[in-house]
């Protein structure tokens, strides 16, 4: 008897914006969405913006004037990188990037004329991100992005992903909004509001979801949580589901630095 070979994750990238709290003292907030109902992939759940990488995002590494902060890097890690801002782009409408010749990121106003101009069509496929960024003048702000975590979707899923989760101090003034075809909702949320809705029902989060917010409200001020993370080493993440006493676990290496390393997910049958 034969067994399929477990299916390859695709690429995928995701950013957890940060912003420090504008209403309680000592808290961050963080961008995040909720996914449609009719989605087959975390539909409903309460999420950080991302997706896969894609073959245009590759095709942007050729050219290194459309991006700067990737020195050393190979071409994975760029192609990691890129497709988390343009991800981000696409589902929030907040864009990582400098314009040519400047040292500042994008202003808020400026950034609005790009995504009023060209977000709808390129969540459409109808023009690349690296004609977006040529024609308007911009280079991806590669080093704003703080590598923070790496998760596997376990084997034997339906659908897998190879994901880095990046953190990145929100522009200034880009408050992002959701696209309404992928995501219905989108809020700045503190981590522990987002765990406390995920606690009482508010919100459906999924299991990396959880335990990265969770890491997130350790911190006090985004300075601290960019600062604690840069060049930090990141653990690869793989769960494994164990079933002990007609009850289902959870189990990741606990030196990826997260509220433990065996966590309960419900009962068999």
């Amino acid at each position: 008897m034969s067994t399929e070979p477990a299916k390859p994750p695709r690429d995928a990238s995701t950013i957890l914006l940060l912003r420090d709290s504008i209403t309680t003292a000592g808290e961050i907030e963080i961008f995040m969405m909720v996914r449609h109902y009719a989605i087959d992939f975390n539909s409903g759940a309460l999420v950080f913006p991302g997706g896969s990488v894609d073959k245009g995002d590759q095709e942007i590494i050729a050219d290194p004037a459309l991006y700067s902060g990737g020195e050393g890097l190979d071409a994975a890690t760029l192609s990691f990188r890129i497709a988390a801002i343009r991800e981000t782009f696409e589902e929030s409408g907040i864009l990582l990037a400098r314009p040519r010749g400047s040292k500042a990121l994008v202003d808020a106003a400026r950034a609005s004329e790009i995504e009023a101009a060209h977000r709808a069509d390129l969540c459409d496929s109808k023009i690349t991100f690296m004609k977006v960024l040529a024609d308007n003048g911009m280079v991806l702000a590669l080093d704003e992005l703080v590598p923070y975590a790496h998760w596997i979707t376990p084997e034997g899923m339906p659908k897998r992903f190879d994901t880095w989760f990046f953190l990145a101090a929100a522009p200034p003034e880009q408050a992002g909004a959701h696209d309404g075809k992928e995501s219905t909702d989108s809020i700045w949320v503190s981590p522990r509001e987002a765990i406390e809705g995920g606690n009482n029902g508010r919100f459906k989060l999924p299991f990396p979801t959880t335990r990265n917010l969770i890491r997130l409200a350790r911190h006090e001020s985004v300075q601290n949580a960019i600062e604690d993370s840069r060049g930090r080493a990141v653990v690869t993440v793989m769960p494994v589901m164990t079933t002990l006493n007609g009850g289902r676990q959870l189990r990741i290496p606990l030196e990826a630095g997260y509220d433990g390393d065996v966590f309960e997910v419900g009962s068999v049958g």
